[in-house]
């Protein structure tokens, strides 16, 4: 079974231009500046007490989405920065529990989105009462149909969570801190790591592909992902790039409404796409079945 870095959590390609060298610094700076306007910084985490009303910082490096620069004390937010060795346990236990949570997404959310598999587990359930002529029979052939949906997800799943600990979230700094044009990004709070990111270059066809987009299910909804989110942007802005294009099997309505309010526009969907872990059996066609979603942000005209 080929064993590639999967993308099931977020997977995003960034379409370059042909200069594909950093920006200078002055027009660095500026490209940030840019972005900090149109993502201004996220609140902070609420502390134990309200501090004192301080004047506005001089302009510089953003806490949550920003460019860089030292972390802000204890308590004052998350702070997204390149991943640290360390930080490896970390970054593939967030990255095992956000896929883990596909197994129940995929097998009964994702079953709204195939009504192909819905008319034949009906047609199903009707064939065994007109074999069995059993209520009882046929109401437990729904049961059965979730519970065979359930298995064969967790199994998909598995596949592809041991093909990416295997290859890239094996060794994080290897894969994405030293190969050019690559980076691995880290949300942090209060000295925890809380979400991650992932960008990785293709020579051949001049790409930047946005991996591993995850944040630890305990802090959600402050804004995270979204941060996150920002600083893949920031990175295709100063590293002259045209569009970010995002690929995602993502079965939550909140994930589409993220990449929509990071101004992605959805491209179309596929319910052939094959994902890694699958072995495309008879058995695994029936009962697990992914739609893959295509969305494009464009930074400028090519």
């Amino acid at each position: 079974m080929h064993c590639g870095p999967p993308d099931m959590v977020c997977e995003t390609k960034i379409v370059a231009a042909e200069d594909h060298e950093a920006l200078p610094g002055a027009q660095k700076d500026a490209l940030l500046a840019a972005a900090g306007a149109m993502w201004p910084p996220l609140p902070a985490a609420p502390g134990p007490a309200a501090a004192p009303a301080a004047p506005p910082p001089a302009p510089g490096p953003q806490a949550l989405g920003g460019a860089g620069g030292a972390e802000p004390p204890e308590g004052r937010g998350v702070y997204i920065r390149e991943f640290r060795a360390a930080e490896q346990e970390a970054a593939r236990r967030i990255f095992y529990d956000g896929i883990m949570e596909r197994i129940p997404n995929t097998a009964f959310r994702g079953l709204r989105q195939h009504p192909r598999a819905q008319l034949l587990y009906a047609l199903l359930a009707a064939l065994c009462f007109a074999l069995t002529r059993s209520l009882l029979l046929t109401c437990l052939v729904p049961a059965g149909l979730l519970a065979l949906r359930y298995y064969y997800s967790r199994k998909v799943v598995l596949a592809y969570l041991d093909c990416a600990l295997r290859t890239d979230m094996a060794d994080i700094e290897q894969y994405y801190m030293r190969p050019p044009g690559s980076c691995f990004w880290v949300a942090v709070l209060d000295g925890n790591v809380v979400g991650i990111v992932a960008a990785r270059a293709h020579a051949a066809d001049n790409t930047v592909e946005l991996l591993r987009m995850s944040v630890d299910s305990r802090f959600r909804g402050k804004g995270i992902a979204k941060a996150l989110g920002r600083k893949v942007l920031e990175f295709a802005l100063v590293h002259n790039y045209s569009a970010v294009v995002l690929g995602t099997t993502a079965v939550k309505v909140a994930a589409h409404k993220l990449y929509e309010s990071l101004g992605f526009r959805h491209m179309g969907s596929s319910d052939r796409y094959v994902m890694p872990g699958m072995t495309l059996s008879l058995a695994e066609r029936l009962f697990f079945q992914v739609r893959y979603h295509r969305y494009r942000l464009q930074l400028r005209e090519e």
